[in-house]
């Protein structure tokens, strides 16, 4: 004899399923910090949210020039990290969402001067300083005294040792050319770039790929932010990190919401999981050494602190605009990327 169920219990059973047809939340992240960090932030948001995240690490250019390409039909939700001028550049063009946090007032002025730019597109997330990094046992065994400004790199010593990313791929090396055309004039910081070519054995794809490559031994001389270089300090490699005597640019690494996302309720959860000062504080767990945007946030210990470097003032939205990014990335093309190496 077959046992009927009561209704108040197959009522109950009820509530435990899905909709017909409602999909379980999900949430599509590209990410522009180191794979660490995009898999501590990540993991973190599931936990807390049980939210099913796909998370994909690209370089800030590739992950700009992936939302251009799919404008009319988005696969992203969220860009979370990477240096700020891209995600300008995607706020001017449209590509990002307005959207005021009311966590806004609970960060640096920094971060919300990032937010204004933008008309409220983007914000900032976290600071981070660039410098040059250097490997002491390649340059002692070269008998090459270590750089101390950007004048340095062009030591004829140096002829082979220095690698800097490829400013169309990486945010970084974008936010190089910005510095130096601030600090010495336009001209002459592409004078300055084509004789440290004969220099540079290889422009890399990521940011802190030149990082990476100082802690093997692969090269003497690595531009890349500090953050980079000090986490690899930090775990036990022979790379030192210097402030460029002239006074170095900086980044606002930067949080944007992709227009016409499919899962944006979801992305504004992940937008404000990312604002608060504890999970900003997660990223010394990664050995992220980026100074948080959350006023509260806990800095780790050995970050660079701006107030502490001689540093330029940046002009985050001149450099972060469509026309002259494009200008300078076509001019470093074809004076810069075109000569032999």
């Amino acid at each position: 004899m077959k046992r009927k169920l009561s209704p108040k219990l197959i009522l109950s059973s009820l509530l435990l399923l899905p909709l017909a047809g409602q999909a379980a939340d999900r949430l599509n992240v590209l990410c522009a910090a180191d794979n660490d960090w995009c898999e501590v932030m990540r993991n973190a948001f599931e936990k807390e949210t049980q939210v099913e995240v796909s998370m994909v690490r690209k370089s800030a250019g590739e992950i700009f020039a992936q939302i251009r390409a799919e404008a009319s039909n988005p696969k992203t939700d969220i860009w979370w990290a990477g240096t700020g001028d891209p995600h300008l550049q995607a706020a001017a063009d449209g590509f990002t969402e307005v959207y005021k946090s009311p966590q806004l007032d609970k960060l640096h002025p920094w971060a919300q001067k990032q937010a204004e730019i933008s008309g409220f597109r983007t914000v900032g997330i976290y600071a981070g300083l660039l410098g040059i990094g250097y490997n002491p046992e390649v340059l002692k065994q070269k008998k090459i005294a270590p750089p101390q400004c950007w004048k340095d790199l062009l030591n004829p010593a140096l002829k082979g040792e220095v690698q800097i990313a490829n400013p169309n791929s990486s945010g970084t090396a974008y936010a190089t050319i910005a510095t130096l055309v601030q600090l010495q004039g336009e001209n002459e910081a592409f004078a300055f770039m084509k004789k440290m070519n004969d220099n540079v054995s290889q422009y890399t794809k990521s940011g802190s790929a030149p990082a990476k490559a100082l802690a093997r031994g692969e090269t003497a001389i690595g531009i890349t932010f500090q953050h980079d270089l000090l986490k690899e300090t930090v775990a036990g490699f022979p790379v030192e990190v210097v402030s460029p005597c002239e006074g170095t640019g900086y980044e606002i690494g930067s949080m944007s919401l992709i227009k016409g996302a499919k899962n944006m309720a979801v992305a504004k959860r992940f937008y404000e999981f990312a604002l608060r000062a504890d999970v900003q504080s997660l990223g010394a767990k990664a050995s992220a050494f980026q100074v948080p945007s959350n006023k509260t946030a806990t800095i780790p210990a050995k970050a660079p602190r701006l107030e502490s470097v001689k540093t330029i003032n940046y002009d985050f939205a001149k450099y972060g605009s469509d026309e002259v990014r494009k200008r300078l990335l076509k001019r470093w093309d074809d004076d810069i990327f075109s000569l032999p190496r």
